[in-house]
């Protein structure tokens, strides 16, 4: 029988701010270069006045929104559990979602007083993205935010890294992936930034626990996450917590293993503008392409253009056009 949903994702509501700094301006306001961390709303205010946003481009976001908003443009079916404030904010989170043909529990769950997170992703001339996030009520993200119904009706559940930062977020991470255990559904995990292993690296492993069926993250997170200091062996390290899994590398493609063997995928040459969002937007074209009917090699061919477009514009998200005119090729 047939699932309503191709993937249901779990993770960090957040309104993306996308907008252009110098490198000079990070060092003014003491902000690591291409790091995510987490700051308060005071910090992000004094930042956001800094900056013109008036040349800024907003749009809702999270790691795994991006993804599950890629599976619907690439054809799949999609459901996002998140948590957003009674807001201007949080309403427009749920418009956009919504509009890029997402299903969600803000249309089941009512919402809370308070302010929806948001992150402000800061881009450098060398492509590089640099992230201050406020939280927000997304802090408070927990097993309630869970919809029993969809999660069952899905084939793959998807669990962003970054919840692993509180212990809600952990117990909310380890219910979903228990429950799509229960009911045969897969369980997909991303490791979202190397911080997240670098930081939280027992919990991250007691989440991932026995196994995972696919696991997405990039070199560093590999190496990190696996205690090696070079891809072959960590490569090796993984199939121990993973039956399934995608190494992105940036400039030089991604790597696949699909259970039985190793997939190189080539990498489309372009000159990148804003790497913000490229690993999301790979992982939710290779979820849509696996749900869907194409093999891993096919797929990571799929994820590769995709993310190889993206990078080449502002912003984690592709249009929609842009999206039907690569399934055309692939």
């Amino acid at each position: 029988m047939s699932k309503k949903y191709n993937v249901y994702g779990i993770g960090n509501a957040l309104v993306d701010i996308v907008t252009e700094v110098d490198d000079q301006f990070l060092i003014d306001h003491k902000i690591e270069k291409g790091l995510m961390t987490l700051v308060d709303e005071e910090s992000q205010t004094r930042i956001s006045n800094a900056i013109n946003m008036s040349k800024s481009n907003k749009q809702c976001g999270g790691s795994v929104a991006n993804s599950v908003i890629a599976v619907a443009q690439f054809g799949g079916t999609s459901y996002y559990s998140c948590k957003v404030a009674k807001d201007e904010l949080g309403d427009f989170y749920r418009k956009d979602l919504k509009a890029n043909g997402v299903d969600t529990s803000l249309d089941e769950h009512e919402l809370e007083e308070g302010i929806t997170g948001k992150c402000l992703v800061m881009t450098t001339s060398d492509a590089s993205r640099t992230m201050n996030t406020y939280l927000g009520i997304t802090a408070d993200y927990s097993r309630e935010q869970i919809t029993e119904h969809a999660l069952k009706d899905s084939e793959y559940l998807y669990i962003e890294g970054y919840l692993v930062t509180s212990e809600n977020g952990q117990d909310a991470m380890k219910y979903a992936k228990q429950m799509a255990e229960e009911n045969g559904v897969k369980v997909a995990l991303t490791f979202s930034d190397p911080s997240m292993v670098k930081y939280f690296k027992e919990p991250m492993q007691e989440v991932v626990g026995a196994s995972v069926d696919l696991l997405f993250c990039n070199e560093e997170e590999a190496m990190l996450y696996t205690g090696k200091d070079n891809l072959q062996e960590a490569r090796e390290e993984l199939k121990k917590d993973a039956k399934r899994f995608v190494i992105t590398q940036g400039e030089n493609g991604a790597m696949i293993y699909d259970g039985v063997t190793f997939v190189d995928i080539e990498p489309y040459p372009v000159k990148a503008i804003d790497t913000n969002g490229a690993g999301d937007l790979f992982a939710g074209a290779f979820l849509a392409g696996i749900t869907n009917g194409r093999s891993y090699a096919d797929s990571g061919k799929l994820a590769s253009l995709a993310s190889s477009k993206v990078v080449t514009q502002f912003g984690p998200r592709l249009e929609w056009h842009q999206a039907k005119d690569i399934l055309q090729k692939v």
